[in-house]
């Protein structure tokens, strides 16, 4: 399964585009330009698994730092600031990963 399966490949490229800047990802505007905080839970967590790359039922930083071109190839890396961020904004049990709920909860809430 593919990305352009449940989101727009126009509103991910929008998306993409909107955070070229480096350090300028904000995770909560990315989901909302791509579609992904207006899909059901079922399907934030089908995005959450072809972003969990080892498929170990998290997203490690490691993971996070190529968040932007699991969504187009020719995206950036994020920051390691960003990468930060972003682990500290949805890991909400301090584990240092995002587990699927937590990554369901960041889009939609």
């Amino acid at each position: 399964m593919s990305l352009t399966s449940i989101l727009s490949a126009d509103a991910i490229d929008s998306a993409i585009k909107d955070c070229q800047a480096p350090d300028s990802f904000c995770p909560k505007k990315f989901f909302q330009m791509c579609g992904l905080s207006k899909k059901s839970p079922q399907e934030v967590k089908k995005v959450f698994s072809i972003l969990d790359n080892d498929a170990s039922g998290f997203i490690e930083e490691e993971e996070l730092k190529f968040f932007l071109q699991r969504f187009s190839p020719g995206a950036r890396a994020l920051t390691d600031t960003e990468t930060r961020a972003f682990l500290c904004a949805a890991d909400d049990d301090s584990d240092g990963r995002i587990g699927a709920d937590e990554f369901q909860a960041m889009v939609l809430n």
